[in-house]
Order: structure tokens, then C-alpha cells, then sequence
């Protein structure tokens, strides 16, 4: 058995989690902010067998959208000609993180 845990843009949320729910899995999910941007997010976490993985990252990576670049506020850093300019950072996106799972219990 495998635990993926996605960390989801908020606007792409309930898109994956339907697409799931419609493939016939569950997720649990916890809200945060994190980056640079201090981006709302949502952690799924989905225990799937193994045999599944290459699904449920498919659905994944079919319902989120590419990150776009954005001006990060703050302080500006410098270009190649000397003068300042704006800090440049990804938006959006979605970072996946795979594990084995020794256990599986509900109670």
C-alpha cells in the first residue's frame, strides 16, 4: 500500500477531490498557506493500493492546472544590468509526495 499526500492549490481542490471521489477513492485533507506567496493550499493525503499509484496520479495531475509566475512583493532583487527589478515566483502548481504505508487501520 502506498500514501500519497498532494499539496493542492485551493482553486484546484475540489476538482481533484471529485475526480477521485469519481474513480472510487477517498482523501482526507488539512487547509494551510505556504511559499513565498503565502498561497492558500490543501493537503490531501490518499492511501491507495499498489496497484492503483499510476491512477490516482494520473487523476491528479489531469485536474490541476500549470503553475503561472507572478511578482512576489517585498523587496526586489537585482537583474543582470544592475538595476533592481521584481522577484519572480511560481504560482499555483501541485507537489505530490509518495510513501510506502507498513499499516492501514480504521477504528
Amino acid at each position: 500500500m502506498k500514501m500519497v499526500m498532494a499539496v493542492v492549490p485551493r482553486d484546484d481542490t475540489e476538482c481533484v477531490l471529485q475526480a477521485l471521489v469519481d474513480a472510487g477513492h477517498t482523501a482526507t485533507f488539512n487547509e494551510g498557506r505556504g511559499g513565498v506567496l503565502r498561497q492558500e493550499k490543501k493537503t490531501l493525503f490518499i492511501a491507495v493500493q499498489d496497484q492503483d499509484l499510476e491512477k490516482v496520479l494520473a487523476i491528479i495531475q489531469e485536474s490541476c492546472h500549470c503553475p503561472d509566475r507572478q511578482e512576489a512583493g517585498g523587496p526586489s532583487i537585482g537583474t543582470l544590468s544592475g538595476e533592481p527589478g521584481p522577484a519572480m515566483v511560481e504560482r499555483g502548481g501541485t507537489v505530490v509526495f509518495v510513501w510506502d504505508l507498513d499499516r492501514f487501520d480504521i477504528y
